[in-house]
């Protein structure tokens, strides 16, 4: 009798592992889907890596600094108006501006600016791609260049816009939203007091306009 139970139990334990091998072979099993975001769907992620850097970025530091390369970076608590933006495509889009304007530079170097100044026989990834006049260059010749207007609605979350301040000194910021006075576009920018939510200031020259998100993958599992 125990020897026939035995027997009983390790045929029923035997059909149950067949049949759940049976189910999984029948059941949708998960798949890796890749989808594209929108458009809205990157500006957000931009912004929100822009944003991230308020209240952790208080220094304005414009000096030169030797940098790793690729993903170079100077300390986070200092920088530019340029960081900020190469930081935000970095940390928001996975989209490093350091090495894509040092390959760009490195086969079209007459086509970037060369002031006196700076001196240079060949590109220099430590400095190039915190030049806003070398990030102008760049994105015009991505085909992201905008109209510059004096319309608010034409300038949109993660659109990029570069200026001219006082003492002739360019300028780059990031727009974040119409929420200042009438409107008015807000940007995110470091403009001297490190990073910071600020009302884009129409009076002051407006030199570029662009819109780069470039499109990123996003990896996911679907049924």
């Amino acid at each position: 009798m125990e020897k026939s139970l035995q027997l009983t139990r390790r045929l029923f334990l035997t059909g149950l592992a067949a049949s759940s091998l049976a189910a999984c072979a029948t059941a949708p099993q998960p798949r890796l889907a890749v989808r594209r975001e929108s458009e809205s769907d990157r500006a957000l992620r931009l912004l929100a890596a822009a944003a991230s850097q308020i209240g952790r970025t208080q220094i304005y530091d414009p000096a030169y600094q030797a940098i790793s390369y690729p993903g170079g970076d100077i300390p986070l608590e200092r920088g530019v108006c340029s960081d900020v933006v190469i930081r935000a495509y970095r940390q928001g889009l996975n989209c490093d501006l350091q090495k894509l304007v040092h390959e760009d530079m490195s086969v079209a170097f007459d086509q970037y600016p060369n002031l006196p100044k700076w001196g240079l026989s060949k590109p220099d990834p430590n400095i190039d791609h915190r030049r806003v006049l070398n990030l102008m260059v760049f994105f015009r010749r991505q085909g992201a260049a905008l109209p510059v207007t004096h319309h608010y609605a034409d300038y949109r979350p993660g659109d990029l816009v570069t200026q001219t301040l006082p003492g002739d000194m360019p300028h780059i910021s990031i727009v974040a939203d119409h929420g200042g006075f009438g409107g008015a576009p807000r940007i995110v920018h470091n403009c001297g007091k490190g990073t910071q939510f600020s009302t884009l200031a129409f009076s002051l020259p407006i030199t570029g306009h662009y819109r780069y998100l470039p499109q990123t993958l996003v990896r996911g599992y679907s049924v």
